[in-house]
């Protein structure tokens, strides 16, 4: 069954709001934003590892992106504590665990078929580059083709351009209060705006926000 798997309609999600639900073949806790549903099984969720749990050795058909939002997650390659970004290109192997236990940000089976370059920034230490107005600061994480995610520091009281999305947008504020015309998201919330959605967004108080755009074309 899908879950808000019409990339047509904006969403606003405040994650107190869901329910952690256990998964059915999987030994984690997750509160799933959007699933499609189909065959390519993807889907956008918070992942929660109890510590000790440990994931079969699995592959991704359209890969996967991971924000570790806290804890430590690890795998065959290394450890990866809140901060890391990880990308799995399509088609890569990992068996995921956690002694500690850790809570994740997963984008699964989303990723451009040819994007064959996997990625891991620690996001505490990588550098930030100038924005395109003053007080905005971004670290870009993945770029390929259309889509492109990155994360965004605005400084309190910065405010940008009107603006459309192509491909669409989604937010995860991770940080502060991120704003718009249309409302105040508080850290904790997620945003989803269709392809050529218009908005102009600013902050009062500063946030950090983790952004992909371009992926919403279906």
């Amino acid at each position: 069954m899908g879950v808000n798997s019409d990339f047509n309609v904006g969403l606003v999600i405040k994650l107190q709001d869901l329910p952690w639900v256990e998964d059915s073949a999987l030994p984690v806790r997750q509160k799933i934003l959007e699933k499609d549903g189909g065959n390519g099984d993807s889907y956008t969720a918070i992942v929660r590892y109890a510590p000790g749990v440990r994931i079969p050795s699995h592959s991704h058909l359209r890969g996967e992106e991971i924000f570790v939002m806290e804890g430590v997650l690890s795998d065959e390659q290394g450890h990866y504590p809140a901060g890391h970004y990880l990308k799995f290109p399509p088609g890569s192997v990992h068996a995921p665990f956690s002694p500690e236990g850790c809570i994740l940000f997963i984008k699964s089976n989303q990723l451009g078929g040819d994007d064959s370059t996997p990625v891991t920034v620690d996001t505490l230490n990588a550098p930030w580059s100038p924005g395109l107005v003053p007080g905005l600061s971004v670290m870009t994480l993945s770029s390929f083709e259309t889509r492109n995610t990155a994360l965004v520091h605005w400084d309190p009281g910065t405010h940008f351009m009107p603006h459309r999305h192509y491909g669409g947008e989604e937010i995860l504020v991770l940080e502060g209060i991120f704003e718009d015309e249309h409302g105040r998201y508080p850290a904790g919330t997620w945003t989803r705006s269709p392809h050529l959605s218009q908005h102009r967004p600013f902050t009062q108080e500063g946030c950090t926000i983790l952004v992909k755009t371009g992926h919403l074309l279906k």
